[in-house]
């Protein structure tokens, strides 16, 4: 059974919400989770971040059921550029939404394996055993000079333009998102999160927190959601957990917002 949850907080500063998340199962019995962190500004953000999420869920959410592994990363891959015309178009069409873009991470799954895709600085992580290991990779100006040797690891956590994307959904009419293969084992999880919350809660407490299995999974979003806020909170916090408990995996959703 995979169990689902997700969890958003707007933050001590902000006063908009600029992040949209869901999970949940399909029509057909796939695990769908999405978060997607907008930009440009009240308006902007909240609309690019809301137009990415529904057409990404719109699509996916017709797909036939038992699909194979490959028409699966397909689906994804077509729903994210989908998503990045819509909200591309709608940029074009409204003076006010110039410029606006968005981050998204998005899991299909299909029983207790399928795919990430990934465009910005939303991430997910696999947590086993209380450890959590990223599984994607932050397009950003300063992961770019890490990768080129410019700066150090210490540096990458604290550089001043951390923040700078090189890739957003959105912003341009082409774009590309990467994709990647996962696989849940029972007690594993699945994390998807904003930099909201990965900013703020290190690797290691990202990981002993989620996976503490002895509280639910709505106890363990909030923790993680107190644990960002605690640390200054200073952005919009999103979490989306996917859960692979045993059995059958079948998705069971349950929707929380704090």
């Amino acid at each position: 059974m995979i169990r689902t949850v997700q969890a958003s907080d707007i933050g001590r500063v902000r006063t908009v919400n600029e992040d949209s998340v869901w999970i949940g199962a399909t029509r057909h019995g796939y695990t769908l989770g999405i978060i997607a962190d907008g930009m440009g500004g009240h308006q902007a953000g909240d609309t690019a971040s809301r137009l990415a999420l529904e057409t990404v869920r719109g699509i996916l959410d017709q797909l036939e059921p038992d699909l194979p592994e490959a028409e699966l990363k397909e689906a994804l891959t077509t729903a994210i550029m989908e998503a990045n015309n819509t909200v591309h178009r709608e940029a074009q069409s409204d003076e006010k939404l110039h410029n606006m873009g968005t981050t998204i991470v998005a899991a299909l799954l299909k029983g207790s394996a399928g795919y990430i895709g990934h465009i910005g600085d939303s991430r997910a992580y696999l947590i086993r055993d209380g450890e959590a290991r990223q599984l994607t990779e932050d397009h950003t100006l300063v992961n770019e000079l890490f990768r080129n040797g410019q700066i150090s690891l210490e540096e990458l956590d604290n550089h001043p333009r951390r923040n700078v994307l090189t890739r957003a959904l959105g912003t341009d009419t082409v774009v590309s998102a990467d994709l990647a293969y996962v696989t849940l084992a029972i007690g594993e999880l699945l994390l998807l999160c904003s930099d909201g919350l990965s900013n703020y809660v290190s690797l290691e407490h990202l990981g002993k927190v989620a996976g503490i299995n002895e509280i639910s999974l709505e106890e363990r979003a909030e923790r993680l959601l107190q644990l960002a806020l605690l640390a200054g909170g200073s952005d919009n916090i999103s979490v989306a957990m996917l859960e692979h408990q045993g059995e059958a995996a079948v998705p069971e959703t349950k929707e929380w917002e704090r």
